[in-house]
């Protein structure tokens, strides 16, 4: 048993609950290849009138690096209401339930147990972020949790950091 350096009564211990669970979250909304694009959840607007680039614009990882902007929503506002026009110029609405998507509560990841590191006091207390994504016809609801390891992993050939902040889609539709 180790205790964290910053503060020697805080062992760290493996974690206490599995799977994962979270009471908050972060939310980020992302058009592409629309028209116009509006996204309101938890009372805040995201989107644009303006048209927005096609997805490719931006390469083949272009969600990559998207995570929440707005964080520490308490789980679960109202469902999340989308008005866009595609690309053909066809107006679209429609309501995700963020809440219902994610009504057990359980942090989508891509970590064994066994893989993740010991934590303060054994208690995970990161929270998620759960994007939705506008493309032309497609609505896609994503979550990225930031789970530390025990070791460090390679990804493209090179060692980095001893955490996985995957992206793992959740949920899709199409109009």
């Amino acid at each position: 048993m180790s205790t964290d350096a910053a503060s020697p009564s805080v062992r760290r211990l493996p974690v206490k609950e599995w799977p994962l669970r979270f009471k908050r979250h972060s939310f980020g909304a992302y058009c592409y290849d629309t028209l116009t694009c509006s996204v309101w959840y938890a009372n805040l607007e995201h989107g644009s009138e303006e048209p927005s680039p096609p997805a490719s614009t931006y390469g083949p990882g272009y969600l990559d690096h998207l995570g929440g902007g707005h964080g520490m929503i308490r789980n679960f506002p109202p469902p999340a209401v989308v008005t866009w026009r595609s690309k053909d110029g066809q107006p679209h609405r429609a309501e995700i339930d963020i809440g219902e998507i994610f009504r057990d509560e359980l942090i989508r990841h891509n970590v064994a147990r066994e893989e993740m590191a010991d934590l303060p006091d054994g208690i995970y207390r990161n929270e998620p972020s759960i994007l939705l994504e506008v493309n032309d016809r497609t609505i896609r609801v994503w979550m990225r949790a930031m789970i530390f390891l025990k070791k460090q992993v390679e990804v493209a050939g090179v060692m980095r950091a001893d955490f996985r902040n995957d992206l793992v889609l959740v949920r899709s539709y199409t109009y």
